[in-house]
């Protein structure tokens, strides 16, 4: 139970992170607004890692297969995608777009067993799932 909770701060936080991007990149560029928030990401990150874990930061490039490492790089993406997208759809289409391409892209992962995740068979009810989202979508759109 308490994984469906962190899962939904987790979006509240996403969602609230994108706006406050968005707005950061009006007074300055996209660039420099995602250069800064990767630099406070590590900057808690690293306060983070001192206060609780203390393990040896060395031991991320034990990692297999190495391309694993490229996390931070697709975070850079994911950050300008981010605020793009918010800009120019809005927080709540931009959010919802986000979401639906989130699943997707984990189910076929899952389908496949893709990156070491454990392959899972289809399923009907999860297509169908998919589906009413992108309904939802379309509903939210209509005017």
């Amino acid at each position: 139970m308490i994984g469906f909770f962190i899962a939904l701060i987790s979006g509240a936080l996403m969602s609230i992170q994108g706006v406050y991007n968005t707005q950061v990149t009006k007074a300055s560029s996209i660039w420099a607004a995602s250069s800064f928030v990767q630099l406070t990401a590590l900057v808690v990150c690293m306060g983070a890692w001192a206060v609780t874990d203390r393990s040896n930061l060395l031991n991320v490039f034990r990692v297999q297969p190495k391309y694993m490492l490229l996390g931070g790089a697709i975070g850079a993406f994911i950050t300008y995608t981010v605020i793009k997208s918010m800009d120019m759809l809005g927080p709540a289409k931009a959010v919802m777009l986000i979401v639906v391409a989130q699943l997707a892209v984990a189910y076929i992962i899952e389908l496949f067993g893709w990156f070491g995740v454990e392959k899972q068979p289809w399923e009907w009810r999860k297509a169908i799932g998919m589906a009413v989202a992108v309904a939802g979508i379309i509903i939210f759109k209509w005017k």
